[in-house]
């Protein structure tokens, strides 16, 4: 094996030099030192795989290398479905002082992972029926027909996730519905909304007088159900 030392390679003429044919190896031993600091080294597209990076983790499609030249999952927080439904019709149901489930308002979502959380939002326009006194209005969040998001038992009181008060029958109110649930499955999951009063009976999307003019409004109500990575 020949070998030539020289203290410096320069093109004869122009601005490159070719090491070598297409085909030829060129190999640096162990402990030899190729110092490109102030240089600019091309690499053709795709040259270095993922596996020869010499960053600490685990290198797979599901990590990305961060600023401390360490490969890390992605992590909590993503979104990973969204379901929605928003209910455009009027709603009444007679009876006060009792729970009455909104038709057309509410959503399923099967979680990927037993570690998911849901996050719940959107808001309910509704109102009690009673056009001239005070009235009070209740919204309550339920999954799978069991009640969560509600308030302690203390006594008489209403349990409800939120609630409104109005003396004037113009007025409907806006309620918002919030939560973050944690139901630790990987079934389909129902989250509906109940509404309740405590004088007439109650309207969704529309004020308790409801005459034809410009006056009153119709409304929506939504639910919104995000499924959150752990």
């Amino acid at each position: 094996m020949s070998e030539v030392k020289v203290n410096k390679i320069s093109p004869r003429s122009g601005t490159d030099v070719t090491l070598g044919d297409s085909g030829d190896t060129f190999t640096v031993p162990t402990g030899v030192t190729l110092d490109t600091s102030n240089s600019t080294v091309t690499l053709p597209d795709g040259s270095v795989s993922l596996a020869k990076l010499s960053a600490t983790g685990t290198k797979d499609a599901t990590t990305f290398l961060r600023g401390d030249n360490t490969f890390a999952e992605a992590g909590g927080g993503k979104v990973l479905q969204v379901v929605s439904t928003t209910k455009t019709d009027v709603f009444t149901a007679a009876a006060p002082d009792t729970w009455h489930t909104v038709t057309g308002l509410s959503a399923s979502i099967t979680p990927s992972s037993t570690s998911s959380k849901i996050l719940i939002s959107g808001h309910v326009m509704g109102s009690s029926q009673n056009v001239s006194g005070p009235r009070r209005f209740f919204v309550k969040i339920q999954r799978d027909a069991s009640d969560i998001a509600v308030g302690d038992a203390a006594g008489s009181r209403v349990r409800a996730h939120n609630s409104s008060y109005s003396d004037d029958g113009a007025n409907a109110a806006t309620v918002p519905i919030n939560f973050l649930d944690s139901p630790s499955s990987t079934s389909s999951l129902s989250y509906t909304i109940q509404v309740r009063d405590d004088t007439d009976g109650v309207k969704v999307n529309a004020a308790p007088l409801d005459s034809d003019n410009d006056t009153y409004p119709r409304t929506v109500s939504t639910i919104t159900l995000m499924e959150i990575a752990s």
